[in-house]
């Protein structure tokens, strides 16, 4: 991955693979940019709090084989999708209390 910016959160796979072939123990590691979250959110108007929680799941995505970088529109389309409704759940549960 090469990046001319820096990037709010990236993910660091211990296996290739999507599904079921990935052990949901140890996924891998998701890294994210605090300095850089902290200004999304102030731009979009969202709070820090609320920025985190996406970025996690966008994280935990890409460590499910999801991939809206390198794939087709189709996969973007689908990780967008599965990001949206899952973060939805989120907010109901964490975000918002």
């Amino acid at each position: 991955m090469q990046r001319d910016k820096a990037t709010n959160v990236i993910s660091f796979a211990m296996q290739e693979g999507e599904g079921s072939g990935i052990n949901p123990l140890l996924l891998g590691d998701v890294v994210i940019s605090a300095e850089t979250a902290a200004r999304d959110a102030a731009e979009a108007g969202i709070g820090f709090e609320e920025e985190l929680w996406f970025l996690l799941l966008h994280g935990i995505l890409h460590l499910l084989g999801y991939d809206h970088e390198r794939g087709t529109a189709a996969e973007a389309r689908r990780m967008e999708a599965r990001e949206a409704e899952l973060f939805a759940q989120l907010r109901r549960e964490f975000v918002t209390g």
